[in-house]
């Protein structure tokens, strides 16, 4: 089973952390609203692979901004395979720029510096939001990263007070985006596989359907029962 602390930064009421209000869209958007989007995203789109748990660090309420600390307790305690915390980022002050950034701990031997720029390029072929920032991708002393036991990454989707990523974030696409740039990179660091998906099929006699089954033998039995009718259709539903 491969267990992954998922985190939405901050919390709804976290002072400061928000769309400023001179910007052009999303003015007054919290800044853990727009984590917690992709945070969730990842979550759904985790449900579609084998053995994979994925456990919140923070508040899914968003109402309390849980203590850093708490959330690194809680990753280490369920020894968690890798923690992600999702966040976007701000210091543009309105003008342009800024991009897609992601941090590991300094020199960290366990997220090491390939993983972080396969992570990158991930989440980058899907989102396009490649910045202005010289050093995209970054280490930092942030807690999280320093003191959670696992392999670790803090993500900077975007900046908040950019006018040329806000229209990005804008979109009712840009968290299902970013999310599928990390869950795209965790299908292969962790080689996840895909539920087997059931085939359903119509069971549809002279016209009419009369049953659908996941059991081949199932709709066997039903044929036996209708031998000899006019006409007798088994089509496999997509």
């Amino acid at each position: 089973m491969i267990k992954i602390g998922l985190d939405a930064g901050h919390g709804l009421k976290t002072a400061g952390k928000e769309v400023p209000s001179y910007m052009p869209v999303l003015a007054g958007t919290k800044e853990w609203t727009l984590n917690n989007n992709v945070a969730s995203m990842i979550e759904v789109l985790l449900l579609k692979y084998e053995n994979v748990k994925v456990i919140r660090l923070d508040d899914v309420t968003g109402k309390a901004d849980i203590p850093l600390s708490e959330r690194v307790t809680k990753a280490n305690k369920n020894n968690v395979d890798i923690t992600i915390s999702c966040h976007h980022n701000a210091g543009i002050t309105g003008g342009v720029g800024g991009g897609l950034e992601i941090y590991r701990y300094t020199n960290s031997q366990k997220f090491t510096k390939q993983m972080q720029k396969e992570l990158y390029d991930s989440i980058l072929k899907e989102t396009g939001n490649k910045g202005n920032r010289a050093t995209p991708i970054k280490e930092a002393d942030f807690y999280i990263l320093k003191y959670t036991t696992s392999p670790a990454v803090l993500i900077e989707f975007g900046f908040m007070d950019s006018k040329s990523d806000i229209y990005k974030i804008a979109q009712n696409a840009w968290a299902e985006k970013c999310a599928r740039g990390v869950v795209n990179w965790l299908i292969k660091h962790f080689n996840l596989k895909k539920k087997q998906e059931k085939n359903i099929y119509r069971f549809i006699l002279n016209g009419k359907q009369i049953g659908a089954f996941t059991n081949l033998d199932n709709i066997l039995k039903n044929v036996k029962q209708h031998i000899g009718s006019d006409e007798i259709i088994i089509r496999k539903i997509k």
